[in-house]
This record gives structure tokens, sequence and C-alpha cells, in this order.
């Protein structure tokens, strides 16, 4: 699917730094045709998905980078890719689980919210080589909407 506009962003892997992603992604997907609702999931899958990448992946280490790309696609889909280089998932069938936790004072649900929200996800990991994360999320065209 050919891409219509996208952003790239990178960051270092600091708490803080979530709100920050959730803020540029949410801002970068309201030029879609959606609701308040769409962007607040959008929003918390972000966060969900970084989140991820500074506590597992990089073990709360502030000096790790994060990368997320959105992708306005030509069918009015929004793609985002958060990716990091951490230590990644040595079984992503379990990690997919709900209440798995590689930490055990986490509950263990950012990928069935991260699911649960979007049409589309995928992950890839590598054990010491890091993990990435597509989310896809699509939205009526406005051509379909005006002829329903």
């Amino acid at each position: 699917m050919n891409v219509k506009n996208y952003v790239r962003l990178e960051f270092s892997s600091l708490p803080e730094n979530v709100s920050f992603a959730r803020s540029c992604v949410g801002a970068f997907a309201s030029q879609l045709d959606c609701t308040l609702e769409d962007i607040e999931e959008i929003k918390l899958v972000v966060s969900e998905a970084v989140s991820n990448s500074i506590i597992h992946g990089y073990n709360n280490d502030p000096s790790q980078t994060i990368e997320v790309v959105v992708s306005i696609l030509e069918n009015n889909s929004l793609e985002i890719i958060i990716k990091d280089y951490g230590r990644g998932i040595e079984n992503i069938d379990q990690a997919m689980e709900p209440t798995y936790s590689s930490d055990p004072s986490r509950m263990g649900l950012g990928f069935t919210f991260m699911r649960s929200f979007m049409d589309e996800m995928d992950v890839v990991s590598e054990p010491g080589k890091g993990t990435s994360v597509r989310l896809l999320r699509c939205f009526p065209s406005q051509d379909h909407r005006a002829m329903a």
C-alpha cells in the first residue's frame, strides 16, 4: 500500500517520552477522518508499545533509543511502527497471552490492549536485537461514508 504521508520520530527511552510519543502520533492521526475516541485509542496503543520498549526492551535504561514511524496509507489507514533495539522477546506467542509479563509487578495486558484497539498487529522480535511492533488501524474513506 502506498504512503500518502508519514512522520518518523526517534527519542530517548525515558518514561517522560511516552506522553511525547502519544501526543505526536495523536496529532498526526487527526489528519484522518476519525473521532476523538479513535484518537484516544491510538494514543493508548502508542503508550503501551513505547512503555513496553522502555520497561521490557531496555529494562528502564534511559540511554537507549526508540523509533516510531507513523504513516497514512492511500486506503485511509494509519500504520504505526514502534521499534527498539533492546533485549527482544524469547517467545512471542507467550508474550501475547493476556496477563503474561516478563516483569512480575506488571499486569501483562499491553499486547492485549493493542490488539483490541487495532485492526492488525504484528510483532517481530529477535532476542538480543530488539522488537518491532506494527499496528494498523483502518478508517472508512470519506467517499465511502458519503455513499452509506
